[in-house]
Formats: C-alpha cells, sequence, structure tokens
C-alpha cells in the first residue's frame, strides 16, 4: 500500500479527473477500506480543497468550486498542454496576461522533470508564430524566459551573450531586476555590473542566459518602475499608428475582404471607412492593398507617404525571363 501523501496526491488526482465519484469506486481505485478513504477525504479539506460527500448507498465524493485557488495535481499530458499554452500567451497572444502567463510558466518549468521539459522545448522550437497586423513580433525561446524570469525572482546574479543592434556580441554580468513587455517584445531591465549602470537588453537578443548562483541584494532603480525605465530608453521607439482611411467600396463588400483585421463603417454612396491600429504602417498598405478599391489616406500623414513608397517599388517591378535550354 502507498504511504499516506503518495496515497493523498493520487485521491486528488481522480476527484480532479472526474466529477463525482462513488466511494465504493473510489476506495477500490485506491485500494483502501472506506473509514480510510474519509481520513484522507478529511486531509485534504483541511488543505482547503472543497470536497462534498453525498451520503447513502449510492453516496460518494465530488470536487466542488471553493472561495480560493488550492494547489492543483496535473499528470504528464496536462503538464505539456499548460506549459505550450503559457508560452503562446507569455509571447503576447493575449492582451493583458503575457506578464502573469510569464511567471506562471517559470513556476511550471521550474519543477517540471526533464523528460517533459525537452516535450515542451520540442513543440516550442517547432512552432512558428504567427500574427495579422501590428508590427513584427520577435522570437523568444520560452527557455529563455523562463531562466530570466527565475533570475530575476530569486535576485540571482545573470550570465548570457547579448547581440546589440549593430551585431556586435558581448558577455554581459547583470543583476536581473524585471521583465518588461513593451511593442511586442520582451526586455530584461537589470544592473549591469561590467559597464556600473542599469541597462535594458531585449531578451530576444540575448542567448544563453543562465544564473551564477550568486545572490544580490536589489538595488532602487531609477525610474518610477521598470516598464518607464524601458520607455525612457527606447528614443527611437514607435507608438502604435492609429490609421483611418476613407474606402470607395461598399461596406459589406470590405468587410467581407479585410473587416478581421480592422473596423469597417458604412460612410454613405458606396464608400466605407476603415479604422486599424498597427505598429507598423506597411501592414495597412497589405491590408488596403487586399481591399480591391481606390482610397483616401484620412491619417495618419505618414501613411500616405508609405503608400507611395510601395507604388513606386510596385511600378519599378519588371518580369524577368530565364531561358531553359
Amino acid at each position: 500500500m502507498a504511504n499516506t501523501s503518495t496515497r493523498t496526491l493520487r485521491l486528488l488526482s481522480l476527484l480532479q479527473a472526474r466529477r463525482y465519484w462513488p466511494g465504493a469506486e473510489l476506495a477500490g481505485q485506491l485500494q483502501v477500506s472506506p473509514r480510510t478513504l474519509r481520513r484522507d477525504i478529511d486531509r485534504l479539506r483541511e488543505l482547503g480543497y472543497p470536497i462534498q460527500a453525498r451520503r447513502g448507498v449510492e453516496g460518494g465524493y465530488l470536487l466542488a468550486a471553493g472561495t480560493a485557488l488550492p494547489p492543483l495535481v496535473v499528470d504528464d499530458e496536462e503538464a505539456v498542454a499548460l506549459a505550450v499554452g503559457l508560452q503562446a500567451a507569455a509571447q503576447g497572444a493575449v492582451e493583458g496576461i503575457a506578464e502573469s502567463s510569464m511567471r506562471a510558466l517559470a513556476k511550471v518549468v521550474q519543477v517540471m522533470p526533464a523528460r517533459l521539459r525537452r516535450r515542451v522545448e520540442a513543440l516550442g522550437a517547432m512552432t512558428v508564430p504567427a500574427s495579422w497586423g501590428g508590427g513584427a513580433q520577435a522570437s523568444v525561446n520560452p527557455g529563455i524566459l523562463t531562466t530570466v524570469a527565475l533570475a530575476c525572482r530569486d535576485s540571482e546574479r545573470l550570465r548570457f551573450s547579448y547581440t546589440a543592434a549593430a551585431g556586435q556580441h558581448t558577455g554581459r554580468h547583470v543583476e536581473p531586476h524585471r521583465m518588461v513587455l513593451l511593442g511586442h517584445r520582451w526586455y530584461l531591465v537589470g544592473y549591469d555590473l561590467t559597464r556600473h549602470d542599469w541597462r535594458s537588453f531585449r531578451v530576444d537578443r540575448l542567448t544563453a542566459p543562465h544564473g551564477t548562483g550568486i545572490p544580490f541584494r536589489p538595488r532602487t532603480l531609477p525610474a518610477a518602475d521598470a516598464a518607464a525605465y524601458v520607455r525612457a530608453g527606447l528614443n527611437n521607439f514607435v507608438g502604435p499608428h492609429d490609421v483611418e482611411v476613407l474606402v470607395e467600396a461598399p461596406a459589406a463588400a470590405i468587410s467581407q475582404r479585410i473587416g478581421r483585421w480592422c473596423t469597417v463603417e458604412d460612410a454613405g454612396a458606396s464608400r466605407c471607412r476603415v479604422r486599424m491600429t498597427s505598429d507598423s504602417l506597411d501592414w495597412p498598405v497589405m491590408a488596403l492593398g487586399m481591399a480591391g478599391a481606390d482610397f483616401q489616406v484620412i491619417s495618419p500623414p505618414e501613411l500616405l507617404d508609405r503608400v507611395q513608397d510601395w507604388a513606386r517599388r510596385f511600378g519599378r517591378a519588371s518580369l524577368t525571363r530565364n531561358d531553359v535550354r
């Protein structure tokens, strides 16, 4: 017979796997007596699990909703699915939960057996992220995200290789402070021990991070918070563009062609008003080209310049014929 702790975890897993368990069947799964089962149920209740009992010959147990979230037990397949889902959310796939997803992912990967971690890493490596609209989203290895996140959490000095915008490769020794998701990119804010100053690092340019095992006392960040520090340092950061265009076609037709990526409003006289928000002006140009109708740019003025630039390049295109003998 399994020891009490192992049996209690097994009981919790069974209760989470099925809505309702008859008492006799549940005791049979655990190979214990009904009396021992009741004691194990009481132990779970003491830990905060809201387990309800139904009395009688056909009585049994069910795990109900509670007022707080107790620890959960998941099997191998569920653990992999959970980690992969958190990876997608940590990449900014769902607005507003990227940072909390990254923290949860770090916790899951930290305790995950090596055999499961390899499966998660393989799925991440073989999955290509894609999005409609917005700026290009830099791909970040989830393993790097979790390594850096754990170093921030544990106040542990971190070493990694870093590639600057100009292409130079340098080794960095950093006291990591926080991670920030801004403009579809992850940034690490930390104190650079080599340069003796605060720095922000794009995580997609960061390779081979590893904790040194050396703890540090957190320093005072010279900004209101990590996000404010990153914004202040990105002098060339361009915020999202609010695009408004008047299209010479009925709203129904344009909605069918590009409505999934923008807002389309009827403007009368077989015209419609198209609005979208994008980090890059190239995406609106592409979407308007797919609309298949003439249009007038309302805002921003820079969009008209980008349209004309595309028009010049397309106008210079030529057909090259290669004779094959």
